[in-house]
């Protein structure tokens, strides 16, 4: 008979559902047992100390791209997932647009199979939708796919859903949460062309943002939002990027009550348009990074709940690709390992709570998309959480990046606020600096 494995953590700083409280935590086996401010354990276990610093849940990351199958040469999930452990990323939820792509149950299958022997974090694969696979999409088991994924705007191959019927369709047919990435492609579309007609080739990164405008980004989100009221869909809008849109969304009634909710991901509310000159197509993103003034907007909705989750969108592009002119370099870049730092920094300027973080960050994905059993430290749950040290310093170079494709738009930032472990499913996977070579992860449920 195998012993249960026990862990009891000490002089910790929890925090869970709006407070923070000195306390232990006991953990058996897998799951949350006991917290409180003085917990009793029997028998041989091990203690660990966290010596004053902060406890929180595990992240949820509700929207990353690692790239397998198909673009392995930018990310695996097996080194993407080891560079989130290490960022306090327990669980992620990746999107369908790889080679082939998510759009099938045999290639979602495929998915989840590969993960299984290779990821290094806890896992689940948003189901693509396409102009013509709704048979498919009816077809899928809710409590195993978070939610369904809609490029309401460019994007590659079939993955553009711009048929106006098919969108109806999904929107009045699935139970499922959908996940839309909002932006006008025939707005995008006049916009480049003025673009190139002005520059040629030589497009300056500058123009990102004007390219692909807060207009378009307002007039997709705002159809999106209006369709959804109209047939009662349950929508998720990802990564908000302007002020004006905003205004669509609602913060007066509780979140398990939304059915249309916001997201923001940390390089909209990091970077703004200021930051092109230097950063050049490492910060090129879709939708674009925008105006300074659409960043301090983001973070007021942010904390206003108007919207609901952080996340980091990370999609990891080789140097090689990013070097390429304005036309030719990919948007999007790699995040989860340093998203949470970058949050905690945050805290230090005065832009959010600690709280507030595990709000958006943990409570609110799992809410959400109906997580089974993570996203909090309460007794019965999985245990995934994060020790953080909020007052220690450190600087992003290149030794210490973890993405395969071994760059970072954080590069040089200095960061108030560290990963010091990552504790998944009842067991250490990072320490000291280094991620554990024996995976602890599992396969994400949805609890419909």
């Amino acid at each position: 008979m195998k012993l249960d494995s026990k862990l009891k953590i000490v002089n910790a700083k929890l925090v869970n559902e709006g407070r923070i409280f000195e306390g232990e935590i006991l953990i058996v086996n897998d799951r949350i047992q006991k917290t409180g401010s003085q917990v009793d354990v029997e028998g041989t276990h091990e203690v660990f100390d966290a010596d004053g610093n902060y406890v929180i849940p595990g992240l949820i990351d509700d929207q990353v791209h690692f790239r397998e199958p198909g673009l392995t040469h930018k990310a695996t999930i097996a080194t993407e997932s080891r560079a989130a452990i290490a960022g306090g990323i327990t669980s992620f939820l990746e999107m369908p647009n790889t080679n082939p792509q998510t759009t099938t149950r045999e290639e979602w299958e495929a998915k989840n199979a590969q993960a299984a022997a290779t990821s290094f974090a806890n896992y689940a694969f948003m189901f693509g939708g396409t102009n013509d696979n709704l048979e498919e999409i009816l077809a899928l088991d809710t409590k195993r796919v978070p939610a369904l994924k809609l490029f309401l705007g460019s994007s590659t191959g079939n993955m553009l859903v711009d048929n106006p019927e098919v969108i109806r369709k999904i929107f009045s047919n699935t139970d499922l949460v959908i996940a839309v990435h909002c932006e006008d492609e025939a707005t995008i579309r006049a916009n480049m062309q003025m673009a190139v007609d002005a520059y040629g080739e030589d497009i300056p990164i500058e123009e990102h943002p004007i390219i692909r405008s807060e207009e378009a980004c307002y007039l997709s989100s705002s159809q999106a939002v209006a369709l959804a009221k109209e047939t009662g869909a349950r929508l998720h809008v990802f990564h908000l990027s302007t002020a004006k849109e905003l205004s669509l969304f609602q913060n007066d009634i509780p979140l398990k009550e939304k059915k249309i909710t916001a997201e923001v991901c940390v390089h909209h509310l990091w970077f703004s348009s200021e930051d092109y000159k230097t950063k050049g197509t490492h910060i090129k993103w879709n939708p674009a990074v925008k105006t300074k003034e659409d960043r301090a907007a983001l973070w007021e909705g942010l904390n206003l709940d108007l919207l609901d989750v952080l996340a980091t969108d990370h999609a990891p592009h080789t140097k090689e690709e990013k070097a390429n002119k304005y036309g030719q370099a990919p948007s999007g870049g790699p995040l989860v390992q340093h998203a949470l730092p970058a949050l905690l920094s945050a805290h230090h300027q005065g832009k959010i709570t600690v709280e507030k973080i595990v709000e958006k960050a943990c409570h609110n994905p799992a809410i959400l998309f109906d997580v089974k059993d993570r996203g909090f430290l309460k007794e019965g749950y999985f245990a995934d959480l994060v020790v953080v040290d909020l007052e220690k310093e450190h600087t992003v170079d290149a030794s210490s990046i973890l993405y395969k494709c071994g760059w970072s738009p954080f590069e040089g930032t200095t960061f108030k606020g560290a990963v010091v472990r990552t504790l998944l499913n009842g067991k250490w996977v990072y320490k000291e600096g280094v991620v554990s070579e024996e995976s602890a992860a599992k396969q994400l449920t949805f609890d419909r």
